[in-house]
């Protein structure tokens, strides 16, 4: 079932055009060019070895299983992996990144050891008044400091393989364009991962979470209006949450296009709704009176809900329930409380 996110009033559009520019030479994600816009991934699935660029694409593209449901891909791919263009004569990737909007550089992770994303760099983009976030991983060289203006189009580092599983044959960009959960992420994760340390602050990809880029940039080049509040409005609901009431609630001080306007200040609670990914993209009032986070809507379907929620719930469509790891996800939104 589709639905409308919200109505964007006059107010809340985009004060310009988002003019976004690919981050390197690779455009062929504009002529259908699939496995020559798209990084494949090496597949072993029930000994049968294989590389599909499919896998390089956003989504639930990796990590097939058997279910009773058929094969289902489990495992979620936040970006797109963009392929390499252009080597020296040893091999090594040389291709330029660039920023894809005008921003703000609010991280760089020089130590690819950090993450499975190698070396990598977020820039921040205000649009509309709400924050959103491009990533670029698995850098070979970072050309670009903390706390530094870019504009769109500018160099800002160099396409290598750095991150977990990545070989020099397949080297490539990392792109996502996200937006934030909380702005109290580093107190959450010091209190539920204590024997993980933390070492990207609130721009860990946990709380980063990512939109379907290169569906956003086809689209925007048919629709140069576009929004992404009225690209996110087309999103499917797979399920949705109550949260308790919580002076810590961000999501829609941050994301005004979320909620009604002047509706949340009376609910006893809020129902947020999510993509199969857990984006996050409607909330709404409720009269529930609850003390903790409760999973209220599940899509049904013969699969489980498991892997329709992203490990978020367990259950049937009809008697879902949170995880202990999506108890723990949700209870970012409002952590203290």
């Amino acid at each position: 079932m589709l639905f409308a996110a919200v109505a964007v009033s006059q107010t809340q559009r985009q004060a310009k055009n988002l003019d976004l520019v690919l981050p390197t030479d690779n455009d062929a994600l504009f002529r259908g060019g699939g496995p020559d816009f798209y990084q494949y991934v090496d597949r072993d699935y029930n000994g049968e070895k294989s590389t599909p660029w499919e896998g390089g694409q956003y989504g639930f593209v990796r990590d097939p299983v058997e279910t009773g449901a058929g094969v289902v891909y489990t495992r979620f791919h936040e970006g797109i992996d963009i392929r390499c263009l252009h080597r020296n004569e040893h091999g090594e990737p040389i291709d330029e990144v660039r920023a894809i909007s005008e921003g703000k550089v609010v991280h760089t992770s020089l130590v690819p050891g950090y993450s499975n994303y190698g070396k990598y760099i977020v820039i921040e983009h205000n649009w509309g008044g709400s924050p959103y976030y491009s990533l670029y991983a698995h850098l070979n060289a970072i050309d670009v400091r903390t706390g530094q203006a870019v504009q769109r189009g500018q160099h800002i580092g160099v396409m290598g393989y750095t991150g977990e599983g990545i070989n020099q044959q397949r080297a490539h960009l990392h792109l996502e364009l996200n937006l934030m959960l909380s702005s109290r992420f580093e107190a959450w994760y010091n209190k539920f991962h204590r024997k993980d340390p933390n070492q990207h602050g609130k721009y860990n990809g946990a709380n980063l979470t990512g939109l379907n880029i290169a569906q956003f940039y086809l689209e925007l080049r048919d629709n140069p209006s576009l929004t992404i509040p009225e690209f996110l409005s087309k999103e499917e609901t797979f399920y949705k949450v109550a949260i308790p009431k919580s002076r810590y609630f961000e999501l829609p001080k941050r994301y005004p296009w979320m909620a009604p306007p002047n509706a949340m200040a009376h609910a006893k609670s809020w129902e947020v709704s999510f993509t199969r990914s857990g984006l996050p993209i409607k909330v709404e009032p409720s009269e529930r009176s609850i003390k903790s986070p409760q999973i209220v809507y599940a899509k049904k379907s013969s699969m489980s809900v498991y892997y329709l929620t992203n490990g978020i719930a367990n259950g049937s469509g009809e008697d879902p329930h949170l995880t202990v790891y999506g108890q723990i996800m949700m209870r970012m939104l409002i952590f203290p409380d």
